[in-house]
């Protein structure tokens, strides 16, 4: 069962200046011309041209001295497309954090992309195939055309890495630190189909213990029929696939030494479909 032992996050970086790439646009209009969507340099142009390397570099140095981050596993989870399409971020990544972890890419899954990620690290646990990991959220929003998600939200350039320890067995100690333990651990991790009501799976699993119990909710999630009496944290609007996650980075300290249990859920916005993860 992964365990939550650190967290960084980074939201809106300074902006850089955009650099006219004709190969690049070549290829965007390759990608997406041949399904009806224009690609736009003005709208290229308008974005604060953070690439996934940029957030990464931030994350780490925001994650604290890199040599304690020595994972064995590392999964990138994003929905939004990188600024550099031929850019390599999970490698770059490995290389900050000293080389030694097999990477993972998830993407095309919308919000959902950061929960699989979860759910991936916890089968390499399972399977003894890892013991540290860390799952990186980028979102980066400078795109080629317009997507009516990004820019009529609008959304934010925003990042979240998270440091997940395996828990340990007698005599183990995680690399991430001996207190790792002490962290919150992650157990159920669902998606919720347009058919079952997320409002009532997150009474069910608040209704044991509703005082030590507290519902994240993202910005896509509506709470109309969530109960008055549940404890909830609304994430603040401006960002999908890292939402709930950028709101645990921020949080989590202060939230385990006040709740037992700590529900993050948010819906995706183009399926109804909604995601939740359990730490307790």
């Amino acid at each position: 069962m992964p365990i939550l032992t650190a967290a960084a996050s980074v939201v809106s970086p300074s902006r850089k200046p955009y650099t006219s790439d004709p190969e690049r646009l070549a290829f965007y209009r390759d990608l997406v011309e041949p399904f009806g969507e224009p690609v736009d340099e003005e709208v290229l142009r308008a974005g604060p041209q953070i690439s996934h390397h940029d957030l990464l570099d931030r994350l780490v140095a925001n994650a604290g001295p890199s040599e304690r981050l020595r994972p064995d596993l590392i999964v990138l989870a994003h929905s939004l497309p990188d600024l550099h399409p031929f850019s390599v971020p999970g490698p770059r990544l490995n290389h900050l954090l000293g080389g030694g972890a097999t990477s993972v890419g998830i993407s095309q899954q919308g919000l959902a992309a950061p929960f699989t990620a979860v759910r991936v690290v916890a089968g390499y646990q399972k399977a003894g195939r890892c013991g540290d990991a860390v799952v990186a959220v980028l979102e980066q929003t400078t795109l080629p055309t317009r997507f009516a998600l990004a820019h009529e939200t609008p959304l934010v350039d925003s990042g979240v890495l998270l440091v997940l320890g395996r828990d340990p067995e007698p005599g183990h100690v995680s690399k991430a630190g001996a207190d790792a333990a002490a962290g919150p651990r992650i157990g159920e991790v669902e998606a919720l189909g347009t058919d079952v009501s997320p409002a009532v799976r997150l009474t069910e699993l608040a209704e044991a213990d509703v005082e030590g119990t507290l519902i994240v909710l993202g910005p896509w999630f509506k709470d109309d029929a969530l109960p008055d009496k549940l404890r909830t944290y609304r994430a603040n609007r401006g960002t999908y696939c890292t939402s709930v996650w950028l709101t645990l980075a921020r949080h989590w300290q202060t939230w385990r030494q006040k709740y037992k249990t700590v529900v993050l859920c948010d819906t995706e916005p183009r399926t109804g479909v909604s995601h939740l993860a359990v730490l307790r």
